[in-house]
């Protein structure tokens, strides 16, 4: 957690976007696959994408960064487990994503870094059936 709270820190203190979008899943399964296979940790952004004033401004101020992209391109599998008021989502995405906020205990404005999930990942092969 230390080192994803420094990462975001350094991130925040760079400046503005050059337009660059990091590519975020929505699925937790197909992200383990992916870190899996990319030997990469897992970065679960918990968020009300339409309504948290907090969550559009880490999204802002982070997660849309050129030097966020730059490091989470290589290194991270970036899910993002959206709680929206107004934005369409599927049934299953809403079951999904409130079993994974219930699972990690987790409220509003929370990004996790997880290598506890995936540590280099030998242990991906727990996770692949949620």
């Amino acid at each position: 957690m230390k080192k994803i709270a420094s990462i975001l820190l350094a991130v925040w203190m760079t400046g503005t976007a050059r337009g660059a979008e990091a590519t975020w899943l929505t699925s937790l399964p197909d992200a383990v696959a992916q870190a899996k296979a990319g030997n990469k940790a897992i970065l679960l952004d918990f968020t009300g994408s339409d309504w948290c004033g907090w969550c559009m401004k880490l999204d802002a101020d982070t997660f849309s960064q050129q030097a966020f992209v730059d490091y989470a391109n290589p290194n991270l599998v970036l899910v993002r487990l959206d709680f929206p008021r107004q934005k369409p989502q599927s049934d299953d995405e809403k079951a999904a994503n409130q079993l994974l906020a219930k699972k990690y205990s987790v409220g509003w404005q929370n990004a996790l870094e997880t290598d506890w999930i995936c540590p280099r990942r030998p242990r991906c092969d727990d996770h692949e059936a949620e």
